[in-house]
């Protein structure tokens, strides 16, 4: 892999925003981002990856490898969220583990977007209905987060939990509803309709992530004791999970497709995990979960790894299979 490729995106500005915020927190000072301004970017973010998603997936020229590989990346963010939820919660709490859970069950956009340059680089084709996939892989993690929680939360206080209930908490949270809908007004959004919001949902996106990162960095470096607490297992499973799902799904992907391309962004989007829609959506639905646990595990461990070791690693597979 090209060393100027690492080194451009381990200097990618949104992720030296991060490390700001942190460094801030342990320099004791008085920066800080206002609670209103915070939650409106979270929801912000949430709109906008949503609404490109739904745009990318209407230009899409539509055959059954489309639906199959959407199928494929619903079916990918709905199981890893529930097996590593298992193994976390023999270290971390109910909220902790839902939360780390949606988070590798969902996607990095930024590794994501790491990848196709390390595609385009080394002149390997790809779909752009994998942009519609990466949208898609967003929510189901979420859901299947929120679920995980508000069950066994309520199965630790009572006999009876009523499923409906939780199901429809985990439907209808504001996050997911937004990330839903906006993923759907942009496929029904034409073109025209779409260059006329651009300049807000596109053109102003990494100055906001910029900022919600800053934020998260704050956050992440007033509990970071937390995580060195616990940091051992934290560690291990933010390098391990990321390896047997990358690995497990740059086989497993030949099924649906037999491009190469496509193979590797499904094996990285198996691999990564979420540190803007997740973070945005637990912020406001799980306060209680800690993010200087999902956080750091998914920006300062997996991203590095990935873009470092895990893209070289998953294409070999792919080239070996």
């Amino acid at each position: 892999m090209d060393l100027h490729l690492i080194i451009d995106n381990l200097t990618n500005p949104a992720l030296l925003f991060f490390f700001l915020g942190i460094f801030a927190v342990q320099f004791k000072s008085d920066l800080a981002i206002p609670e209103s301004s915070s939650k409106f970017i979270s929801f912000y973010l949430l709109l906008s990856i949503g609404f490109k998603g739904g745009q990318e997936l209407s230009h899409s020229e539509f055959d059954m490898e489309i639906v199959w590989s959407l199928l494929f990346g619903v079916l990918l963010a709905i199981v890893i969220p529930v097996y590593t939820y298992f193994i976390l919660r023999r270290k971390f709490s109910v909220e902790n583990a839902g939360a780390i859970a949606a988070a590798y069950g969902s996607v990095s956009a930024v590794t994501f977007v790491t990848t196709i340059s390390f595609l385009e680089l080394e002149q390997i084709a790809f779909n752009g209905h994998m942009v519609a996939v990466m949208a898609l892989m967003e929510a189901p993690s979420i859901m299947i987060g929120l679920l995980l929680m508000t069950y066994y939360k309520k199965s630790s206080n009572a006999d009876n939990v009523p499923i409906k209930k939780v199901l429809h908490h985990a439907l209808t949270n504001g996050s997911v509803l937004l990330i839903i809908g906006s993923l759907c007004i942009g496929f029904m959004a034409n073109d025209a309709q779409a260059e006329g919001i651009k300049p807000f949902t596109t053109d102003i996106f990494k100055g906001f992530l910029a900022v919600f990162l800053l934020d998260m960095g704050i956050t992440s470096g007033r509990k970071l004791s937390e995580f060195v607490k616990k940091g051992w297992f934290a560690l291990i499973f933010a390098i391990v999970i990321p390896i047997i799902n990358g690995s497990v799904v740059a086989i497993l992907s030949g099924i649906i497709t037999q491009s190469a391309g496509n193979r590797l962004l499904f094996a990285i989007l198996a691999a990564s995990a979420s540190y803007i829609a997740v973070p945005a959506a637990m912020k406001i639905a799980a306060p209680k979960a800690s993010p200087s646990l999902y956080i750091p595990m998914a920006l300062a461990i997996t991203f590095p790894f990935n873009i470092t070791l895990g893209i070289p690693l998953y294409l070999c597979i792919i080239n070996l299979s």
